[in-house]
């Protein structure tokens, strides 16, 4: 069949430089004792990468029995990526070259509700400072994923589920951005590329099926079913901080007042109220869900009665939401990230995959995730990487 030599050149090409990336720098036997290719072929396989600019020859082995061997390793200059996490509060930019090291990263701060710069330029901008961080140009960047709360419909481009987030909500916003920058730009949901980052570097490595729940500023979940994001009709799939729950007011029109039972009754700001009513004294002061966290913190680890009922009441909140999302979905695994739930650690894990096991039927390992630095902005330059990579490292072309 035409084209199979070239076919079978390039599936050979990028499983070496996905082994180059997983390992590190590898010689030429290596390589062909992990892909199965003789020496010759590996040895042609490799001098074609190199003269691409794909990999580059990288000191040599030591330390082992014979001739010292040429390690071999993938140019962390043969492209760039970035990625945006944006909050009410400010706009944090990061760059990664295509191993995945970040190289330049920059924080634009955006207070208030009024926002004193146009969206665009805050994007901009922030991209902008990653990049002069990283010693790059703006074109060098080849994609950026860009991710928000909420998310953007797929079938009218407004944002939707995130009525906080001041001058995102205009209807050419999309458009206005594709003009302003050179690369292709991708839009997620904040949780969703916590997932992402989590399936790829941490607690969810391996597992096709997970639910990810995310207690920060907000209550949110991400769906993976099939090993692919699940985002819904209207890209609002795991925004169940709207979910009506037993134990809270039925909260009406929902997207208006952008809160909803879940969030009421297990949200970051429900757990400086429930501190208050056991009578827990030196409550911080601060954004509530810095607060939360200090508290939940506090509660795993005093052994006082009152920190002991916190941790368990708000521990049978969160399951109870969970209850509902496991017994339609089904998860192999759910993972507990952000801060007011990653702050519990072990015992609060423990506690909820207690009162889960009674409240559902399908019972799902429950784990703390393990992204804990930036992990929005981790998984948007993931996914940014990963389109990346099948871009530049395709040599069928």
């Amino acid at each position: 069949m035409a084209g199979t030599p070239r076919v079978l050149r390039a599936m050979n090409d990028r499983a070496a430089l996905d082994l180059l990336l997983e390992h590190g720098p590898l010689s030429r036997t290596r390589i062909g004792k992990l892909t199965g290719l003789s020496k010759p072929t590996a040895s042609q396989l490799l001098a074609r990468l190199e003269a691409s600019g794909l990999v580059l020859a990288t000191g040599t082995s030591e330390g082992r029995p014979g001739p010292n061997a040429q390690l071999y390793e993938v140019n962390p200059a043969a492209a760039y990526a970035a990625g945006l996490d944006v909050t009410p509060e400010r706009v944090l930019a990061a760059v990664a070259d295509i191993t995945g090291r970040t190289v330049g990263t920059y924080e634009l701060p955006t207070p208030g509700r009024r926002p004193t710069q146009p969206v665009v330029q805050q994007v901009t901008d922030a991209l902008d400072g990653a990049v002069k961080a990283a010693g790059l140009a703006r074109g060098d960047v080849h994609r950026l994923v860009l991710g928000t709360p909420g998310a953007f419909d797929p079938n009218t481009g407004r944002l939707r589920y995130a009525s906080h987030l001041p001058g995102w909500h205009t209807p050419t916003l999309l458009d206005d951005l594709a003009a302003a920058l050179p690369m292709p730009v991708e839009y997620e949901n904040d949780v969703n590329l916590v997932a992402v980052a989590e399936q790829r570097l941490g607690a969810a490595r391996g597992h096709e099926d997970f639910v990810l729940l995310w207690n920060e500023g907000g209550l949110g979940a991400a769906l993976v079913l099939g090993g692919r994001l699940h985002r819904g009709w209207t890209g609002g799939a795991g925004e169940v901080g709207f979910l009506p729950v037993p134990g809270a007011p039925l909260v009406r029109q929902v997207t208006k007042a952008n809160s909803g039972g879940f969030q009421e009754l297990a949200g970051s700001q429900a757990i400086p109220q429930l501190a208050r009513k056991l009578g827990i004294q030196g409550i911080p002061s601060g954004p509530y869900a810095e607060v939360a966290a200090a508290l939940v913190e506090r509660a795993a680890s005093e052994d006082t009665a009152p920190h002991r009922l916190l941790l368990e009441t708000y521990a049978t909140h969160l399951a109870t939401g969970l209850a509902s999302l496991v017994s339609v979905l089904d998860p192999e695994l759910v993972v507990l990230s952000g801060a007011s739930l990653a702050s519990g650690g072990e015992p609060l894990r423990a506690l909820v995959q207690a009162e889960l096991e009674e409240l559902a039927a399908s019972r799902p390992r429950l784990v703390v995730g393990d992204v804990r630095e930036h992990p929005v902005l981790r998984g948007a330059l993931e996914s940014a990487l990963a389109a990346t990579r099948d871009e530049v490292f395709d040599t069928s072309r």
